[in-house]
């Protein structure tokens, strides 16, 4: 069965709130962050939202082992030349697993870090570190690495720098991958070759560790380091690409969530912007690039 959604908004429902938007966009899986992705400012999680929630999801199919948590951007392990954001950053991400636990969360996509004023293999032994501080023992929910796009300072942009971080953690059951199609294709990796992608992480890491999918078109060629996102069948790896990424019979049980930007619209001089999701996800299903989906979606927020 295709496990398919969308990155949802917390918001002040929680999880419900986010349950009720992946149900508006006929998903049957989501991803939210537990409170602004540029800040570390967080509310306590509400036990009886957690249940009702809990208890919708399985009112319509949906398996809490699908649905995803997202880390914030702005924290970092990369870099220890500030040992006290560094160490906040590891106390910050081990809070954000005890949040997951509290909601039944069993995996939280994380961007590695950034090697700021180091070498790269600096940042990588510094990510590791961190991974084994805060992979003590007193949480469950798995950290997923996310594939980078190898701007700037960050790691984690290639197959050999996520096994470096993975082969030096004390343990490695509690840490997998997610594995972004935009990332991949502006880290290098042309998705049109996915299948010797795939033999290659498999051999150097394990098809077993890739715990979600970021499907995500990308507005830039291939290795370009950008990172950034376009929507399905609208960038440089094409529907049919991603098509293959989506419904790979290695992957199937892999949840696959959409992170592609909101589509602008101009109406009385007001730039409004409407979220894609219900009909990219339409369109996945279905196996079939819709052309005019940018015009369907404007259409139907204007009403």
């Amino acid at each position: 069965m295709l496990i398919i959604g969308s990155h949802v908004s917390f918001g002040k429902e929680q999880i419900m709130g986010a349950l009720n938007e992946a149900l508006s966009y006929n998903a049957n899986t989501f991803m939210f962050y537990t409170g602004a992705p540029t800040n570390t400012i967080r509310k306590e999680i509400n036990e009886n939202i957690v249940q009702e929630a809990r208890l919708k999801m399985m009112e319509n199919s949906i398996d809490i082992n699908n649905v995803v948590c997202h880390a914030p951007y702005i924290v970092n392990l990369g870099s220890k030349k500030d040992i006290s954001k560094w160490e906040f950053s590891i106390e910050f991400i081990r809070n954000e697993l005890s949040r997951c636990d509290a909601m039944g969360i069993t995996k939280m996509v994380l961007h590695p870090g950034n090697a700021v004023g180091i070498s790269k293999e600096e940042g990588l032994d510094n990510i590791a570190e961190a991974l084994n501080i805060i992979l003590d023992g007193t949480t469950k929910c798995k950290i997923l690495l996310e594939t980078m796009a190898g701007k700037g300072t960050e790691c984690g942009c290639t197959i050999e720098e996520l096994a470096y971080i993975i082969d030096r953690l004390d343990n490695k059951e509690q840490v997998g991958v997610c594995v972004d199609t935009c990332h991949i294709s502006d880290g290098g990796y042309a998705l049109s070759e996915f299948n010797e992608y795939l033999d290659e992480f498999d051999k150097k890491i394990g098809i077993d560790k890739i715990g979600c999918i970021h499907v995500n078109d990308s507005k830039n060629v291939v290795g370009s380091h950008k990172d950034r996102h376009a929507n399905i069948g609208i960038g440089t790896i094409g529907f049919d690409n991603l098509i293959h990424v989506i419904y790979h019979e290695k992957l199937i049980d892999v949840p696959k969530i959409l992170e592609t930007p909101y589509i602008g619209d101009t109406d009385e001089s007001k730039e409004r912007l409407y979220p894609p999701y219900k009909y990219e996800i339409e369109m996945i299903r279905n196996k079939k690039f819709d052309s005019s989906f940018l015009d369907n979606i404007r259409e139907e927020y204007r009403k």
